[in-house]
C-alpha cells in the first residue's frame, strides 16, 4: 500500500463514537450561557435559542469541545475542573476527537453536522480563566461546525461519523 493510500486509511478509520455531556446557549452576545439538556439544530441556521441562530456566520453555527480538552486546560491552570459555561462553546463531548472530523459530517442525535473550522480562543479566555486562560485553551478551543439536517440533540447523545 502506498503513502497516500495508507493516509487515507488511517484518517477514514474513526470507530469511536462519542458522547454529549454538556450544551449551553446564550440568547445575546456576551450573556452567560445558560445550561440547557437539549437544542433544536435548524438546518443552515443554529441553535433555536442562540444568539448566533440566524445571522450569516453560516461557518460557525454550532461550536463543539472536547470534555478532555477542558480537563487539559483545567490542568495547565492548576484547578480541578472548568465550568464548560465559561468557555463560550454550544455543546462538550467525549471520547472522540473532535479534530477528526475535519472534511466529515457526523450524526448528533436527530442532526447531522459538518465541520468547518477550528474554533481558537477569544481574549476573553483570560477574563473567564483567569491569568494564563487564553494560553491554556491555545489547541484545545474545539471546532465550529455547520447544520446540514436539523433536528434535537440532547445530553447523552450519541455523535457519529457518518
Amino acid at each position: 500500500m502506498d503513502k497516500e493510500s495508507l493516509m487515507k486509511l488511517l484518517l477514514d478509520t474513526l470507530p469511536q463514537v462519542g458522547t454529549v455531556t454538556w450544551i449551553g446557549i446564550r440568547s445575546e452576545r456576551r450573556a452567560p450561557l445558560q445550561t440547557v439538556d437539549q437544542v433544536v439544530a435548524k438546518e443552515g441556521s443554529g441553535l433555536e435559542g442562540d444568539h448566533f441562530a440566524g445571522k450569516s456566520q453560516s461557518k460557525r453555527q454550532v461550536t463543539l469541545i472536547n470534555a478532555e480538552h477542558i480537563q487539559a486546560a483545567a490542568t495547565m491552570l492548576h484547578c480541578n475542573a472548568i465550568d464548560p459555561g465559561l468557555l463560550r462553546r454550544n455543546i462538550v463531548v467525549q471520547g472522540i476527537n473532535l479534530l477528526a472530523l475535519k472534511d466529515k459530517q457526523f450524526r448528533i442525535g436527530e442532526a447531522v453536522l459538518e465541520m468547518s473550522g477550528l474554533c481558537h480562543p477569544c481574549s476573553r479566555m483570560e477574563e473567564n480563566l483567569g491569568a494564563g486562560g487564553y494560553n491554556a485553551m491555545r489547541g484545545h478551543g474545539g471546532i465550529t461546525a455547520r447544520i446540514v439536517k436539523g433536528g434535537v440533540i440532547r445530553v447523552g447523545d450519541d455523535i457519529n461519523v457518518l
